[in-house]
């Protein structure tokens, strides 16, 4: 709980770190890096796979394995930033960023890419929970530390959208190892400046290195995250994801228990015990469900069903970064205004009107791009005041000790809540896309290849070609239309259980943006 108690300003104004604003910049620049690793390949990919004509298998490997390594290490990473430095950890995962980004641009075989995402992931691992943790120990005023979470939030967000428009930018002139050569002068430059200007913090707390605990949190958190994404790739009745999630809850379980009898844990486990923390992490986890599946159901949209080249598709996008930038920057007036509980309430209860959007729409009329558009506008805005202010109520209710660790937490929120909206949803709205296809009068393995994805139908559509081309495109393009809005539906849904769990149960004088004695 925080007592809305200011410190005195003289004492306040001692303990500000002068170089508070250069080191947010350099750790903004560094975010923005990371955020925009995870999207930009998907604009470079079809040049990747005309020059080094991988197999299906590798294709996979190729998308998934940078999230895959980052999010299996991210727990590892923060527990070892809290006892080995964390500036000195944000610098050698931008080696290794760097490192693995020169490799990607020389290689020459699939499984030389296959090598340097997963190096990628690893740098990004190292360096993601660095940047809120250094942000908490530099920025030492809540009202600025709140402004700072806010431009991480506003980074994360933006430079996710911002990954096709940039990368397709690059790739039509300068081919798809240009989307990994930009890594590399930006990571040069962020440990120039790192070296100059971040301070190094590390834990108080001592205690042997968890290798057991490292083992556990790695398999379990690579198995869910697998998991996951098996899950939207194939189906629930595939086996796989099942048992990939199985052994997951096993690691993850004894993972958890052994930290709970550890004097010197690898992650602080009961921080879940605070409800605020486990609330924040909850709204954070929900809002990128519903911004996971949003952004990934209408980009194919956008390219399958109306025809839009990748970059027009990233373009027409703009609306829910541009949203989520606008209210995450605006947000820290609004906690200083308002109780956190209505705050964060109604950044929820906004997420879910645009999600339920394109599903009223559609009672009514056809759903086209301007409904579209509205709907993202509106779920930017809405995901960005919800996950700032959990941003903000998460790290502020961890102890100093254990930042590392909360850091972790909220990144694997972001990372496997937008895995699990990508995996379920999808996996709905396909089911949904199948269920409405009427009977096309296609025999053979066209007819299999139009039900399974509306990937495939477009596919299927341009080899038909002329009017019975034209005619299928549109009769998928109206199947797609309709069951992906059921599907944003839900996760509205999801979003409305979670605003009632915080105007429920987070404390009403709840103020992590006042300073206490």
């Amino acid at each position: 709980m925080y007592a809305p108690v200011s410190r005195p300003a003289a004492e306040l104004t001692e303990r500000l770190d002068p170089r508070r604003w250069i080191v947010l910049a350099i750790l903004s620049g560094s975010l923005l890096l990371i955020a925009m690793d995870t999207t930009i390949l998907n604009v470079a990919f079809p040049s990747l796979v005309a020059d080094l004509q991988p197999g299906s298998v590798e294709q996979l490997w190729i998308i998934d394995v940078y999230a895959l390594a980052l999010s299996g290490l991210l727990v590892t990473a923060g527990g070892l930033g809290d006892r080995w430095g964390r500036k000195r950890l944000l610098l050698v995962g931008f080696g290794i960023f760097a490192f693995a980004s020169l490799l990607a641009v020389f290689a020459t075989e699939a499984w030389h890419v296959i090598g340097a995402r997963a190096l990628l992931g690893v740098g990004g691992a190292a360096i993601m929970p660095s940047t809120l943790s250094i942000l908490r120990a530099v920025f030492t005023d809540a009202r600025e530390r709140a402004f700072a979470y806010a431009v991480w939030a506003a980074v994360l967000g933006g430079g996710m959208a911002l990954g096709p428009i940039i990368g397709g930018l690059l790739v039509q002139d300068h081919g798809w190892q240009s989307a990994f050569l930009l890594n590399i002068p930006v990571a040069a430059l962020v440990i120039g400046f790192g070296l100059w200007f971040l301070p190094e913090s590390r834990s108080a707390r001592g205690g042997k290195w968890d290798w057991w605990g490292v083992g556990q949190s790695i398999v379990g958190m690579l198995a869910l995250a697998g998991g996951i994404k098996q899950l939207g790739k194939s189906g629930v009745g595939d086996p796989l994801p099942w048992i990939l999630l199985a052994v997951a809850t096993l690691a993850l379980t004894v993972f958890v228990r052994r930290q709970l009898r550890l004097e010197a844990p690898l992650l602080q486990v009961r921080l879940f015990t605070n409800r605020s923390f486990s609330l924040a992490a909850i709204a954070i986890f929900l809002g990128m469900v519903g911004m996971g599946a949003v952004l990934f159901l209408v980009t194919q949209w956008f390219q399958y069903a109306q025809g839009y080249t990748p970059l027009q598709a990233g373009l027409r996008l703009l609306p829910a970064p541009l949203g989520l930038i606008v209210t995450s920057m605006t947000t820290p007036a609004l906690m200083q205004r308002f109780p956190i509980r209505h705050v964060m309430g109604a950044g929820l209860v906004a997420m879910a009107a645009g999600l339920a959007l394109p599903w009223v729409v559609q009672q009514f009329a056809t759903v086209g791009y301007p409904a579209f558009a509205v709907a993202l506008a509106v779920l930017g805005l809405g995901v960005g005041v919800a996950t700032t202010v959990a941003s903000v109520t998460l790290m502020a209710a961890a102890p100093t000790e254990d930042v590392g660790g909360a850091a972790a937490i909220e990144e694997t929120c972001y990372e496997l809540g937008a895995a699990m909206g990508v995996a379920i949803l999808g996996s709905l709205a396909t089911v949904l896309y199948t269920a409405n296809l009427p009977s096309l009068g296609l025999t053979g393995p066209g007819a299999d290849k139009v039900r399974d994805s509306v990937g495939e139908a477009a596919h299927v559509a341009d080899e038909i070609g002329g009017t019975a081309g034209k005619a299928l495109l549109d009769t998928v393009s109206y199947a797609y239309s309709t069951a992906v809005t059921p599907a944003f539906l839900v996760a509205a849904g999801l979003a409305l259980a979670a605003a009632a769990m915080v105007w429920a149960w987070i404390p009403r004088d709840l103020r992590p943006t006042e300073n206490a004695h």
